[in-house]
């Protein structure tokens, strides 16, 4: 199946230093899940921000489902990271000592996931 690229946020390359990437899953809900896949995303000002040990994509923006009923999502809502314990600490890490920026690059479907 491969990989299918939903979106691909291009001004994160022209407006920051890529140090390191890491791939990463999103906790989603249904409706969610559908906008994705009809390529209803938006990372343009989306960053990760970390609360207690875990991190969260803020700013993203996925437009409610229009064929979803009345339990539809909100579209600007915190989207929990999903990584291994390891990276979460070493991009944690980077964050506080050196105040660096942690940002979405890409949105993407792998392998159907």
């Amino acid at each position: 199946m491969g990989i299918q690229i939903i979106q691909d946020n291009k001004s994160v390359r022209h407006e920051y230093h890529i140090i390191e990437t890491f791939e990463a899953g999103l906790v989603l809900t249904g409706s969610e899940v559908k906008s994705i896949r009809d390529r209803s995303i938006q990372l343009k000002d989306s960053y990760i921000a970390f609360k207690g040990h875990e991190a969260f994509l803020q700013n993203a923006h996925i437009s409610v489902y229009k064929s979803s009923s009345y339990n539809n999502h909100h579209p600007e809502r915190l989207r929990k990271i999903l990584l291994h314990r390891a990276e979460l600490e070493k991009i944690y890490a980077a964050l506080r000592e050196k105040g660096l920026t942690c940002v979405a690059s890409k949105v993407y479907f792998k392998e159907g996931r």
